[in-house]
């Protein structure tokens, strides 16, 4: 009996597959894995692009108190596929990669504020469930301010990216309102549940951040409400299958894995085939 999955939506962004017990015992190969190809010339471009952007934006000058953390602390945050997600939605819907460039550098800001305030070493013990970090280079109240400072930061960067098109100024506002909600929006986890099924919700500080990214791509692209619901959709199940991805494998979570890869692949069938090709990547194996 395959498995049996129910979505949710919440605020028409959130998406709550869940699993039920099954006998249903296919082979599915071996591990799962996101084949992202970090080292294909369009994506290594994309991620040259952005920082490129944002080492722009972000020199290490006067007040030096104020710059250089900030430019450490942008630098050094894990890498997250949000900001490439944005650029190739917008191309995707037949928008131009500058049309993104600001809200996918501002997404990467976004992101490393929220690793700063995750990661803050509040105490001299470790955090519980917390990953171990390199060594800081400075201390936690520069952390913690300069992490407060980015997030507005980034979105200053993205409203200087208005040209006088009245339909891009209305554009960048949609997107500066997408960002805020995704940063505001409560994360989640995946759970063995008690009925021997597996639940799992979006990571806000993933899930949301990359259906964000994938929404504000489509809309500074042009895109029709229609394609930006299917790229925000998008974008949710390419970071819950990354997020998934890294868990301990079993059964119930390739299967999981397997339905999102196929949700993701529907919301792609709209799309003009030639261009759906690197955005894919984010989700085929």
């Amino acid at each position: 009996m395959a498995a049996a999955f129910t979505t949710h939506h919440i605020n028409g962004q959130n998406f709550i597959p869940t699993v039920h017990g099954s006998d249903h015992r296919r082979q599915l190969g071996g591990p799962i894995r996101v084949a992202m190809e970090q080292k294909s010339s369009y994506w290594a471009s994309v991620k040259e692009e952005i920082e490129a952007h944002l080492r722009l934006a972000i020199p290490v000058r006067e007040p030096f108190s104020v710059f250089e953390p900030m430019h450490h602390l942008t630098f050094s945050a894990p890498e997250t596929t949000a900001p490439a997600i944005c650029i190739a939605a917008c191309e995707l819907v037949g928008g131009r990669r500058d049309q993104a460039i600001a809200a996918a550098s501002a997404l990467h800001l976004m992101h490393a504020a929220l690793y700063i305030h995750e990661h803050i070493p509040l105490t001299d013990q470790p955090r519980p469930n917390s990953p171990p970090r390199p060594s800081p280079k400075f201390g936690p109240n520069i952390e913690l301010l300069t992490g407060d400072g980015m997030i507005p930061f980034g979105f200053e960067l993205l409203a200087k990216s208005d040209a006088s098109d009245e339909a891009h100024s209305g554009r960048i506002l949609q997107a500066i309102i997408e960002i805020t909600r995704a940063i505001g929006s409560r994360g989640g986890q995946c759970t063995a549940m008690g009925n021997g099924s597996t639940r799992m919700v979006g990571d806000g500080k993933g899930g949301e951040l990359h259906a964000c990214g994938a929404a504000c791509g489509a809309i500074l692209g042009g895109g029709s409400e229609e394609e930006i619901e299917k790229l925000r959709n998008y974008g949710f199940y390419a970071a819950t299958i990354q997020k998934m991805s890294k868990m301990k494998e079993d059964e119930k979570i390739r299967e999981v894995i397997e339905e999102m890869r196929r949700l993701a692949f529907k919301e792609l069938e709209h799309f003009d085939g030639e261009k759906v090709e690197a955005i894919s990547s984010f989700v085929n194996v």
